[in-house]
């Protein structure tokens, strides 16, 4: 049976209330998706006699019951109207499924007015049904009620109309709905044989709950009632629910159900799903026949979804919802039957901690050392001279921390946590005294014993013995405001409060739920609305309260947490933590959303510390803000075995201990007394905390200005003062550009990307960051004056007055005031000629600028984009593409616009800015590291990646160098071009800490900030002042930069004409041979000959041998001899020499293990070794050679072969490649795949202890460009491979050619990735991918370097083959996953790597950390052609490299934000 819906749509229309159109549209609808495979099975003679043994086909009646409240609207109701309820659906889908199992099978639906809901909104007795339904069961003439098997589904919910009582009796209510759901299975355990009963939380789904119901039935006399009113605590709701399925697994796991072989009771898990209540509409219900169907559709769904839990062991099901299942799960051959608890071998998973529990009466009281506890002699009118016993009044707002929610919460009583014991509350509670309890009123008691407002007991903020405490379990910072009004209101009419001349303490702390819960809206959440409304209610305390001291205690670092959730020795309820704090604990280790959770954290922090610091809470001598920050950088405390210790938490290990609670009370008193600039901001939890006391000289709580400390300036001003005397223009008036004076310069333009634009100059948050702050820009910006504002033009005003064309203000590229500011963010080389073409019409369309007579400073900057998407597609943004992007540009400007001097700054070393995303200590968005620029902020240090943006970094500046140095742009007086080298190599400013200073930057710590512009300025204005060769060509943002002046023999712009500059050709020492060095700390073989092929040691390898073809018998290796097979310089078997002159993969190995043998020597067959490769071979001839090359090593003397470890390298496919036009049958890509495949066969049979080097074929349609630059070799090249060569550029034999290379690769690679080859330990085949993305060598006329290849053009030279060897034998240590895939042809004799000392062997997928499924084909094959052509521009001073190169990827187009924060800050990139 291949699909169910034959079946189940035709019981559902057999099954009873189907004649409604609507509701057998949507079952049909579900039901064609139903992915069903199960074979019908025959139904059993004898039904099974255990229930731990009971198979689908066993069922005879299947059944439901639960609680529905249906109120009208709800989705209970709407699915009412279609004549369907819940259980109806369940019972029909589950019975169907059933069928095909045993098709006499019978569904016993609740009747209508026994469906658990009810119109009037009263949910009906639980007991009740499930007295009715074991009456219609033995009723029912078809069912024999004692020998039928039963399947007897329960839906429950933890909802409670007790949710806003005392939390007291929000607890025992919890518990008499354990209770009743208790009695019910009671009931079925007692009156029902043979069942099997699913359990199931259907709390998503209602609204009603089993419990705290007034029922007048004669069943529950006593039964408490619940009278009260208010909202829902969500806390109370988190904690309930998972305590509810927690209480529910202990009981059954207990077995009290499991007594008897016919009857079980399975908990399944719950209905996660609150999307089915969504879907309907916000404006009311819509009840549409869409909704109704969809709604229909996510019940099957759900009745899927428990179908295949049953399926499911226990500890091994997962939650379910609405989602589209579409796979029906089968019973297994080995396991046939329903999963139990019993038949599932199924443990207890509680975890119980390994400490003894400390006993509760544990005191937590602290000894005050002070000996003056006197108030002032007069009641101070200063808060700046208040001393602790002046404090007559103390209060505090808050969340459930200072709620203290759990405080005194006996281990693992998990719904305890619902009581507030607010008289435990570290900032405000005052049960007993200091002796017993620490807290922050009993030690200022203390001082004053008539301290009023502190809470005592347990209750809610309402309750009066909460008295100032009116922090609200479950609040955020929005919340706070009306905490205010209500604390402001309590203290006017406390007749015990002066309200006027009493000094009061309030303590704020606030934002733990904010964390918790931003990944669901982090607009809401941000770190700008988390200080909008902390302002709002500092604000209304600055306002209202008199003689006040506010402590604003900042936010921990709660990413901490996660250290408690990931210890699995403890007894934390981990499904618990991650209800209540889903943002915090469900990220992965580095993934973004963790990262954004820590910038969130650290913008709290910093945006409250900049709030307080701006002297806003200042301004009154009775009122101050003082922030408290010894939570700041606070880590998880621990044990002295150095794991997390949960004896700092509640039960919920969310939540404060009252051990917690004594030791941050004693934190916040002493930061009390400590200055500010010295307070402590990391207190360690499980240290002893000492009491401080107030000191003699200064025995107040210390302020502002009793600690003697000033604020940062708030408005720093970024003025440059310009020392120069001589600020006169030429007379006469200049005639050459190479005696152009800066008061010459009459017009000033720019192009370039968001740098040049001024994104996020001026924003101070990430929401700003679209804003384009032309008017600051470095190089264009004319806001203002240069005595507050430095930018480049500012500096040439101070010489011409009349200079125009800068931007001011803010805007795009086409606002009027951008004026001569064409720059667009986002900008790429490929985008500058049209900006030079807006500018020329710019130019030589406005009245202000006389466009022939008019000297020019254009300043062009560009780049950065270029860089940060290079690894994304090589190709189009290779040197060589980017340097014909520029000379574009330059040529159009060189052609059309008269007097003018183009000042190039270089193009910009991005890679130090990687440090602000790295540094966790930094407060950066490193979230938005991929938006950004993700070939450099994203990824390990040296990655692949990081690699090829360094050199194509130096590629892009020394291609720009040679085109200036050309003399192209010098061939009249009145236009040049000058290179401004100073951006080639950036220093990234530190603090004092020795981290990023983030001050130079944006708050996407991407762009510069106006302090960053500022430098910029500086140091592109003393850049243009600068000889040529003598410029700077460095730049550290912290410099003090001060700005130069026109030397006074030679006061001109400098050019490479009037800094009699000649450029010099670099020139490279001559290399004598192709060798490498390597020293390697660690060459031994391990201790004992390893058995298995995971734990291979380079010295544990004995033998080598290679198959393939003319690329392995190194055809054409000393040119111009092509008719040699030169195998002892073979790349992968070659022997000749030693490393130090020529670099092999023998001659590497022999350094490691000097008795190598196998490797071909010389270039006779006799000494070929064990290597069997044959010129013209195809992939056809490689079973002949494996099995060649088994015969030659099982007969060698030379070798134990059971015992010696074997290294075999495979490269093949390019013959095949070339003739593949001429006969596709016998080189199609499934026959090249199927002899790869027996050729690994025979290995795999045959050869003991062998690894397998399977080098990815090359891509060779990099031929073309070889065979094109030479006319000598590309007759020869065409004849030796026609199939690649011949075809027209773009046609469609060349397309389909390039197709079948990919489809050779892609089936490459899914074989060896198979678990084809994975059963055995000491046989292992591992694909190195070396050639996927390489570097074409260029020469000195940007022409490709033929020194690496043979005469043909095909073949490589000794050259070449070196560096493939080189390259082979680094992926050979690089982990699966992590391989360099192309190959840097740089001649460097020290590249080589050597083996991890941590993990000193050959790697495979196994220690890569792969299992059998972990490496899809879909995550390492793209899914077009991946390899990337990277043409480099420059000659012998650029990375050498291969011949073939194609390809990576399409062009990837920019990423787009992937979070709502990000659509709504629309960052852009430089």
């Amino acid at each position: 049976m291949k699909l169910l819906l034959g079946v189940l749509f035709l019981w559902l229309l057999s099954s009873e209330g189907n004649g409604d159109d609507l509701e057998e549209n949507g079952k049909l609808e579900a039901l064609r998706r139903l992915q069903y495979s199960c074979e019908p099975t025959a139904f059993p003679e004898t039904p099974s006699s255990s229930v731990h043994a009971l198979r689908p086909a066993d069922i005879k009646t299947v059944t439901a019951i639960g609680s529905f409240q249906r109120t009208p609207g709800s989705v209970e109701d709407l699915l009412q109207s279609t004549g369907k309820s819940l259980l109806e659906v369940s019972v029909e889908i589950l019975a169907a499924l059933i069928s095909s199992f045993n098709p006499s099978v019978l569904h016993l639906s609740p009747l209508p007015d026994t469906m658990g809901a009810t119109s009037d909104g009263q949910a009906r007795d639980l007991l009740n049904q499930a007295e009715e339904i074991v009456e219609l069961m033995k009723e029912d003439q078809m069912i024999d009620f004692q020998n039928d098997w039963k399947l007897i589904t329960v839906f429950f919910s933890a909802e409670t109309p007790c949710s806003s009582c005392a939390s007291t009796q929000l607890k025992n209510c919890t518990l008499e709905n354990l209770e009743e759901l208790k009695t019910v299975l009671d009931f079925l355990y007692k009156k029902v044989p043979r069942a099997f009963v699913n359990l199931v939380d259907s709390t998503e789904l209602t609204t009603a709950s089993l419990a705290c119901q007034d029922y007048s039935n004669a069943s529950n006399p006593g039964r408490n009632q619940c009278s009260c009113v208010g909202e829902p605590s969500t806390l109370d709701d988190n904690i309930r629910r998972p305590f509810y399925q927690d209480a529910w697994e202990k009981l059954l796991k207990s077995e009290r159900f499991d007594q008897r072989d016919d009857f079980t009771v399975v908990l399944q898990p719950s209905l996660q799903e609150r999307n089915l209540l969504l879907r309907l509409g916000t404006d009311g219900w819509t009840t549409t026949l869409k909704t109704q169907v969809e709604t229909l559709e996510d019940y099957i769904y759900m009745a899927v979804g428990l179908w295949n839990n049953m399926m499911q062991p226990v500890g091994q099901k997962q939650p379910y919802g609405v989602t589209k299942i579409v796979q029906v799960q089968c019973p297994s051959q080995e396991n046939p039957y329903l999963f139990t608890y019993r038949n599932s071998n199924y443990s207890s998973s509680l975890k119980t901690s390994n400490t003894k529990e400390a006993s509760q009466e544990r005191s937590y009281g602290t000894n005050i050392p002070c000996n003056d506890r006197d108030p002032s002699d007069t009641v101070p009118t200063s808060v700046h001279n208040l001393k602790p016993a002046d404090i007559r009044v103390i209060a505090a707002l808050g969340d459930s921390i200072t709620a203290a929610n759990g405080a005194a919460s006996k281990p693992h009583d998990v719904l305890d946590v619902l009581v507030q014991y607010r008289g435990l509350s570290w900032s405000v509670g005052g049960n007993e005294n200091i002796s017993t309890v620490t807290t922050l009123a009993n030690i200022l008691r203390e001082f004053n014993p008539s301290l009023e407002g502190y809470s005592t007991g347990t209750g809610t903020q309402n309750s009066a013995n909460a008295a100032l405490n009116q922090a609200v379990t479950g609040a955020r910072v929005e919340d706070v405001p009306e905490q205010v009004r209500k604390l402001v209101d309590r203290m006017k009419n406390d007749t015990r409060i002066n309200f006027q001349t009493d000094w009061k303490l309030i303590t704020l702390f606030i934002g733990g739920n904010n964390l918790c819960k931003f990944c669901e809206d982090p607009v809401h959440h941000s770190p700008e609305n988390y200080t909008y409304n902390l302002q709002i209610a500092l604000d209304l305390l600055h306002k209202e309260v008199p003689r006040a001291y506010v402590n604003l205690v900042t936010i921990l670092s709660i990413a901490s947490l996660r250290e408690l959730h990931a210890w699995k020795n403890n007894s934390c309820p981990k499904l618990l933590m991650r209800i209540l704090c889903p943002c915090v604990i469900t990220p992965k280790e580095n993934s973004n959303e963790l990262k954004k959770l820590i910038y969130f954290n650290k913008q709290y922090q910093e945006r409250t510390r900049q709030l307080v610091e701006s002297g806003r809470y200042d301004t009154k001598d009775d009122f101050t803000v003082v922030m408290q920050p010894f939570m700041t950088n606070m880590e998880m405390p621990k044990t002295q075995e150095g794991q997390p210790d949960d004896s700092y938490f509640a039960p919920d290990c969310f939540h404060f201990s009252q051990k917690a609670h004594s030791q941050v009370a004693r934190a916040l008193w002493n930061n009390m007394l400590e200055p500010i600039g010295e307070k402590t901001d990391n207190q360690h939890m499980e240290d002893e905390i000492v009491l401080k006391c107030p000191v003699t000289a200064e025995p107040f709580l210390r302020t502002y200005r009793n600690s003697n400390y000033t604020y940062p300036n708030q408005t720093p001003n970024y003025g440059s003062q310009l020392p120069c005397e001589d600020r006169s223009p030429s007379s006469p008036p200049a005639t050459s550009v190479h005696s152009l004076k800066p008061a010459d310069v009459k017009i000033i333009a720019a192009l370039g990307d968001s740098l040049t634009a001024g994104t996020g100059i001026a924003s101070d948050t990430l929401g700003d960051l679209a804003t384009q702050y032309r008017g600051l820009s470095w190089s264009i910006g004319g806001d203002e004056s240069l005595e507050n504002v430095t930018t480049l033009p500012n500096i040439f005003r101070e010489f011409n007055v009349t200079i125009t064309g800068y931007s001011t203000g803010t805007g795009s590229e086409n606002d009027s005031n951008a004026f001569l500011n064409q720059a667009v963010p986002g900008a790429e080389a490929e985008h500058l000629p049209a900006q030079a073409r807006n500018l020329l019409r710019l130019m030589k369309t406005d009245d202000r600028i006389d466009f022939s007579a008019d000297w020019k400073l254009i300043t062009l900057h560009i780049g950065a984009n270029d860089l940060c998407n290079y690894c994304k597609d090589p190709v189009h943004y290779s040197a060589g593409n980017f340097i014909k992007r520029i000379q574009e540009t330059l040529d159009i400007l060189h052609k059309e616009v008269p007097k003018a001097l183009v000042s190039l700054v270089d193009v910009v070393d991005v890679l130090p800015l990687r440090q602000l995303f790295v540094d966790t200590r930094v407060q950066c968005p490193t979230y938005l590291a991929d938006f950004l620029c993700s070939c450099v902020f994203t990824g390990e240090d040296n990655s692949e990646n990081l690699t090829m943006v360094k050199e194509a970094t130096r590629a892009y500046q020394l291609g720009i160098q040679r085109l200036i140095e050309s003399g192209r742009y010098d061939t009249h007086e009145n236009f040049t071009v000058v290179i401004q080298p100073f951006l080639q190599n950036v220093k990234i400013p530190l603090g004092q800490d020795g981290h990023p200073d983030v001050s130079y930057f944006s708050p996407d710590c991407f762009h510069p900030s106006q302090k960053g512009h500022s430098q910029l300025a500086r140091a592109l204005w003393n850049a243009v002042l600068q000889p040529v060769g003598q410029k700077a060509d460095s730049f550290d943002f912290t410099a003090d930069i001060a700005l130069g002046c026109p030397a006074q023999n030679k006061p001109f712009l400098g050019t490479y004409k009037n800094s009699n500059y000649t450029p010099v050709e670099p020139t490279r020492e001559p290399i004598e041979n192709w060798g490498s060095e390597l020293s390697c700390p660690e060459q031994s073989p391990s201790s004992h000959v390893p058995t298995s092929v995971h734990e291979l040691r380079p010295a544990d390898i004995r033998v080598v041998g290679a198959l393939g073809d003319s690329l392995t018998t190194a055809v054409g290796a000393k040119t111009p001899d092509l008719q040699t097979d030169w195998r002892g310089l073979s790349w992968s078997i070659g022997g000749d020499e030693t490393l130090e002159i020529q670099a092999t993969l023998p001659n590497i190995l022999k350094k490691f293990n000097p008795n190598l043998f196998g490797f071909s020597t010389g270039s006779s067959k006799e000494t070929a070794g064990f290597n069997v490769a044959e010129r013209n071979a195809t992939a056809r001839n490689m079973p002949a050679q494996a099995r060649e090359l088994v015969e030659l090593m099982r007969s060698s003397s030379k070798i134990n072969f059971k015992k010696d470890w074997k290294l075999i390298t495979v490269l093949v496919g390019g013959s095949d490649l070339c003739q593949y036009c001429l006969d596709k049958e016998a080189n199609s890509v499934q026959k090249y795949i199927k002899h790869l495949q027996d050729t690994l066969d025979i290995f795999y049979e045959e050869l003991p202890r062998v690894f397998i080097n399977m080098v990815e074929m090359l891509e060779l349609s990099g031929l073309r460009q070889v065979t094109a630059s030479s006319s000598g070799c590309a007759l020869t090249a065409k004849k030796v491979c026609p199939c690649f060569l011949n075809p027209e550029e773009n046609s469609p034999e060349l397309q389909e050619i390039k197709r079948v290379n990919r489809d050779f690769q892609a089936g490459a690679l899914q074989l060896i990735n198979s678990d084809r080859y994975e059963k055995r330990e000491d046989f292992a085949v591992v694909m190195q991918p070396f050639f996927r993305n390489t570097l074409l060598p260029m020469d000195s006329t940007s022409k490709p370097d033929l020194s690496f290849f043979a005469a043909d053009c095909f073949h490589f030279s000794v050259r070449g083959y070196a560096e493939m060897a080189m390259a082979l034998w680094n992926n050979m240590l690089e982990p699966v996953g992590e391989k360099q895939t192309y190959n840097n042809f740089t001649h460097d004799r020290s590249k080589l790597k050597c083996p991890n000392p941590e993990k000193p062997f050959l790697f495979t997928r196994k220690n890569s950390g792969f299992g059998n499924s972990d490496f899809s084909l879909e995550k390492t094959v793209p899914s077009v052609p991946y390899w990337a052509v990277i043409v480099a521009a420059l000659g012998g001073l650029l990375v050498g490299s291969l011949l073939v190169c194609v390809v990576t990827r399409r062009r990837s187009k920019k990423l787009q934000c992937k979070t709502d924060i990000e659509k709504n800050i629309k960052t852009t990139p430089l």
